[in-house]
């Protein structure tokens, strides 16, 4: 085990912060776009874009930083983002570590139950949302836990639709708590000059330092309370090089994504990433396929990255609706293995190479596939692990696992996060000896030096004792023409312990279970993998970030079987 004494004497930790890599680009080019934002909320009559130069953004994250000074943030309190993708969500991240605070971005869908938990959990004296989004009321909901978190102190909404242009009725002034109204966000950090109080010399003694704490992000919660997972300076930075290094990307690239910025995906890979190369990162407010193939084609765009679900969506509106797509070159993929059919359907389709990657929120991207693999890789493998990461496969003694055997991956290295806020029990229950941190995720070696993905360890599938791959079922189901999402989940059986139910979204006409049985044994698939239940859906449940929340399909055959059962005691 490499003892953390180590990452800096490696170059995997450093002494500088995200602030040293906004001051050398705006030093190198101040007037090239450091964030372009297209917003078209659902609220929004029309569509808005809005671009920030690196010399704009120097100056707007110390007026902010300042603002931040007003409201009695201090070195090492949590302040809260709940917002859509935005400029304003990034100069407050940077605002965050100029004043020494950290910050904790939480999702747009998050409500009221999970928001109270997490702002009680992080004791965040600030919480910026805007007062309306996609139909929801954020500022009636931050009222309500305001009264229930007496260490929230100053709620900032963003008015109207989120765009902060000072003319909405968010309530408050500029100068003080409003007597308990929120504060607008333009009247209190856009026009009023706490500049003249809180100056540069003032900002400059509290700044973050590479090893203080930086964000806090909380997982979903799905299977318990969710997790505050903690990360330095320094642990984001390890998490950022990831890609940047690995597919030799500079300052010359235009990233985007689909992913939110209060994911870890987006706050990486399309706030710290373009900042840590000097490049200019194309935001959208929220997903939208259509938009995405319009700011490649408008901007420019490089390099691209999203879970599986954002490059089937993007090659679907491509066959809709061509673009120009010739400046976009790279995808990354990551949050479930790739099925081929996405890689073959992405070069013929888009013109671009995937590479598939793995990692979670408390460690970012572990595993990647290179540029000189075959572009074929990303179909096989999720990729080999970064210099300053490894990985492992172990079995329930935390012993390696025979070549081509399926076992529990953990990891241990420079990126992996400091913990979980205000639950190390949470944090120790998932280290094993040496320091390995024990993903959740099962995987087998690829035969390549690198790991597949075989899904989640509570995502297995044993039916009368023989293991489903599950991955696999899913990839070749979504070779049938008609399939065009699918999601495999395990449902309780008397007989076998568990059986296998497919859930489908296809196209008309739609399959049925023989017909897609009949595709799988064409495929070569043995029978003792094949679904036997079939679920049609128009859509799977998914997180923000595109993942499935396989959880609610098994919750959704779990209550099922729990009925059928109160039926036959009740029919007895």
């Amino acid at each position: 085990m490499i003892m953390t004494a180590e990452y800096r004497e490696r170059g995997w930790w450093r002494d500088d912060t995200v602030l040293d890599d906004l001051r050398r680009a705006t030093a190198a080019h101040p007037d090239r776009p450091a964030v372009v934002v297209y917003r078209t909320g659902a609220d929004r009559a029309s569509e808005d874009v809005e671009s920030l130069a690196y010399a704009e953004l120097v100056e707007m994250v110390d007026r902010l930083a300042a603002g931040l000074l007003a409201l009695g943030v201090d070195r090492g309190d949590v302040v809260s983002l709940q917002m859509p993708n935005s400029w304003q969500f990034v100069a407050l991240c940077l605002a965050c570590a100029r004043v020494g605070a950290a910050v904790n971005p939480v999702l747009p869908i998050m409500r009221r139950r999970e928001v109270a938990f997490m702002t009680r959990r992080t004791g965040a004296k600030v919480y910026v949302a805007p007062a309306s989004w996609n139909g929801f009321d954020y500022a009636g909901m931050l009222a309500e836990v305001r009264s229930e978190v007496p260490t929230l102190q100053h709620v900032v909404l963003l008015n109207g639709d989120g765009d902060g242009d000072g003319d909405g009725d968010g309530g408050g002034d500029g100068g003080g708590d409003g007597g308990g109204e929120a504060l607008d966000f333009d009247a209190h950090f856009l026009q009023t000059s706490w500049g003249e109080t809180y100056g540069p010399e003032e900002l400059d003694k509290r700044e973050a330092r590479p090893d203080d704490l930086a964000q806090v992000m909380f997982t979903s919660g799905t299977t318990g309370e969710p997790k505050g997972v903690m990360h330095s300076h320094n642990t984001l930075y390890a998490l950022t090089r990831a890609e940047s290094e690995s597919l030799a990307l500079t300052g010359d690239d235009v990233i985007s994504m689909g992913s939110p910025m209060t994911h870890q995906a987006g706050f990486a890979y399309c706030m710290l990433m373009p900042l840590l190369l000097g490049a200019t990162a194309v935001i959208q407010e929220s997903w939208d396929p259509s938009l995405m193939l319009r700011l490649v084609q408008e901007q420019g765009v490089t390099f691209g990255m999203g879970a599986t679900t954002f490059l089937v969506d993007a090659i679907e509106e491509q066959r809709v609706a061509p673009r120009d797509l010739s400046s976009l070159k790279v995808f990354a993929c990551g949050g479930s293995p790739i099925p081929p059919l996405v890689v073959e359907r992405a070069t013929e389709v888009l013109g671009l190479r995937v590479h598939a990657l793995w990692g979670m929120t408390e460690n970012g991207t572990v595993t990647i596939t290179r540029p000189e693999n075959p572009p074929d890789r990303a179909a096989m493998s999720d990729g080999s692990p970064v210099a300053w990461m490894e990985a492992r496969i172990v079995d329930a003694a935390n012993e390696p696992v025979a070549e081509g055997t399926t076992g529990r991956l953990q990891v241990r290295g420079a990126s992996q996060c400091l913990g979980y806020l205000g639950r190390p029990d949470l944090y120790e229950e998932s280290l094993a000896p040496g320091g390995w941190f024990d993903t959740g995720d099962l995987a087998r070696d690829d035969g390549f030096g690198g790991i597949r993905i075989a899904g989640r360890v509570k995502d297995l599938i044993v039916r009368g004792g023989e293991k489903v791959p599950v991955v696999e079922v899913e990839a070749a189901l979504l070779r049938h023409p008609a399939v065009r999402d699918v999601a495999i989940v395990g449902y309780s059986d008397d007989r076998l312990g568990e059986r296998a139910c497919a859930f489908i979204v296809a196209s008309e006409p739609a399959p049925g279970l023989p017909e897609l049985t009949a595709h799988l044994a064409d495929l070569g698939m043995a029978k003792q993998y094949w679904p036997e239940r079939l679920e049609l859906r128009e859509a799977l449940p998914k997180t923000p970030s595109g993942k499935i929340q396989k959880f609610q399909l098994r919750t959704e055959l779990a209550d099922e079987t729990t009925d059928q059962i109160t039926d036959q005691i009740t029919e007895g």
